[in-house]
């Protein structure tokens, strides 16, 4: 089902094609076929309701000035109860100017839909798969993570409600150089608690939680590893801290709202063979060659800037090597559409990864790689580089216990993936306008507020279910002050701010949007009392605001973000 300014546009679309083809017929306009055109809501209120550009783009086929051509569409125009006026402006825009009232059906529309408002149920299903996050498992999750957890997860939900079936995987990078170093840091540790002289190698890990990870152990077991040979040390340590740690991140990730569908292990690719496999498909295939003890992916015949070794020359295969097999087995699966969140690091792994794919046979359009910039924490004006609960570098876990959950997951998808995010720790919890989550979480409370009062006077409100758009009508003809007008426009602009996010990868406009639409409620409470002398008048704004206090719960839902009755 169309929402009511889907359906207004294509209204509208629809009376300027037949305009358009009056003029064909008059020959007045010469063509040889109409172009896709868009209607577009002007940002000056002055230039109307919407806007068309098809003048400009018809002006070169018509061999036509486009403000002539936008003259003679628009006096051809049919006259239509939902338009005021039409009028041409600047180079040769149509603009159309609408009843008042022409949102007002979006009211009904909403509360009818409830949750489901704003899905995109007309879309084709897709089966998509959205990695992110992926830390590396050696020690807790840092800011990053936490950004893309943020990330990742309403872009999941968007897409679930644009009409895909969406995958959440973590992929642990279990195996490689790190997991070696994790083993020799365990192990150094180990020894060094034990009264033994040792060292931390070099490219180890210094974490407080290596250290806890092993007094713990020493604990459970005292000093009974000492007899065992090194490696076979180091493997049971590995063992044992990854599991806890792989527990510990999927626990902080819980407490921040993130649930994923698949934990991917990429020792798994290593223990089956699949990192050999898709090796030798690429040597069968010709894309390799040996070169200093090493074997080498021609990852430049494919656009990358050079190539790239698979297997080094001490005979371990390299991390991108496991990565291949790991896309390969992505796309093994089915997905229609894989979405990597990775870090400004990685950017120029994009371009090797999408070749190998492409060397494989697979469609590497079908890979999507999202590169999300880095955060910068503030607390008192200044950069903060250590949690004030523990006094070490700032976790997910700090984040999440200093602003809470859903201050956290609003600040994350503020801005654009693309666009590095200042983070300010105090305004995140302070109780007043200025802070943003609390600004949206508040118009949901004072909405609650307003309902209960209603309830408590026993104002009786129509049932929804059985009430038709023209008895509706009734209602909505009352809401006809500016404020009420705007209130209504914003509440239709989000199936459309859905299908914008949706279609660019883009959360942060759910955000931004709820932002505006908390702005937009605030107007209207402080301009229109709800609960008035009038009967019908107080029915009309009480199925607004409830109207507004569904889209904002529908806009929490896909951020993750709970919606307060009481604040």
């Amino acid at each position: 089902m169309k929402d009511v300014k889907t359906k207004v546009q294509q209204h509208i679309k629809e009376l300027i094609t037949v305009a358009l083809n009056r003029a064909m017929e008059e020959n007045v306009i010469n063509i040889d076929e109409i172009p896709d055109f868009y209607l577009e809501v002007p940002q000056d209120q002055e230039h109307g309701d919407f806007a068309a550009n098809i003048a400009m783009l018809l002006a070169r086929q018509a061999k036509m000035p486009p403000r002539k051509i936008a003259e003679a569409i628009a006096e051809r125009i049919d006259k239509d109860p939902l338009i005021t006026k039409v009028e041409v402006a600047g180079p040769g825009f149509i603009n159309f100017f609408l009843t008042a009232t022409w949102a007002n059906e979006v009211i009904l529309d909403i509360l009818k839909s409830g949750a489901k408002y704003g899905w995109l149920s007309d879309r084709k299903e897709k089966k998509v798969q959205v990695e992110f996050v992926s830390a590396n498992p050696t020690g807790p999750m840092h800011m990053g993570n936490a950004r893309g957890a943020a990330l990742g997860d309403a872009l999941a939900s968007i897409l679930e409600i644009a009409g895909n079936d969406v995958t959440r995987e973590f992929y642990i990078n279990d195996a490689g150089n790190q997991i070696e170093n994790f083993g020799l840091s365990l192990e150094a540790r180990y020894l060094e608690l034990l009264g033994y002289e040792s060292e931390i190698p070099e490219g180890g890990y210094h974490g407080e939680d290596i250290k806890e990870h092993m007094q713990e152990l020493i604990e459970k077991e005292g000093d009974r590893f000492l007899n065992m040979d090194s490696p076979s040390r180091r493997a049971y340590f590995i063992e044992y801290a990854l599991k806890k740690n792989v527990q510990r991140m999927k626990q902080d990730l819980e407490n921040f709202g993130v649930h994923f569908d698949v934990w991917f292990s990429e020792q798994s690719l290593h223990d089956s063979g699949k990192v050999e496999e898709v090796i030798q498909l690429l040597t069968d295939k010709g894309y390799t060659y040996e070169k200093d003890g090493a074997l080498w992916f021609k990852a430049s015949e494919f656009g990358a800037t050079k190539d790239e070794v698979l297997i080094r020359a001490n005979g371990i295969p390299t991390y991108f090597a496991s990565d291949i097999a790991y896309h390969k087995n992505k796309f093994d699966r089915g997905f229609d559409l894989v979405i990597d969140i990775w870090g400004a690091d990685h950017h120029g792994h994009i371009a090797r990864m999408k070749g190998a794919l492409k060397a494989l046979g697979y469609d590497p359009d079908k890979l999507i790689v999202i590169i999300m910039q880095l955060v910068r924490l503030y607390r008192n004006g200044e950069i903060a580089r250590m949690s004030k609960r523990t006094g070490r570098a700032v976790t997910l876990a700090d984040i999440v216990d200093e602003v809470g959950r859903d201050a956290a997951r609003f600040f994350f998808n503020l801005r654009g993936a693309d666009t590095h995010l200042d983070f300010d720790l105090d305004l995140a919890i302070k109780q007043s306008d200025d802070n943003p989550v609390y600004y949206v979480q508040y118009a949901h409370a004072r909405i609650s507020s307003i309902l209960r009062q209603a309830q408590e006077q026993g104002i009786k409100l129509p049932v929804i279910d059985g009430l038709t758009v023209d008895e509706f009508q009734k209602y909505a003809n009352l809401l006809v002050d500016e404020s009420e007008l705007a209130l209504i426009k914003k509440l239709a602009d989000f199936p459309g701010e859905v299908k914008i996010a949706a279609d660019n990868l883009a959360p942060y406009r759910i955000t931004v949007y709820s932002m505006e639409l908390a702005a937009a409620f605030h107007s209207f409470y402080n301009k229109c009392r709800v609960l008035t002398e009038d009967e019908n008048l107080t029915a009309a704004r009480l199925l607004l605001v409830m109207a507004a206090q569904q889209v904002i719960k529908n806009a929490f839902s896909i951020l993750g973000i709970s919606a307060p009755d009481r604040m």
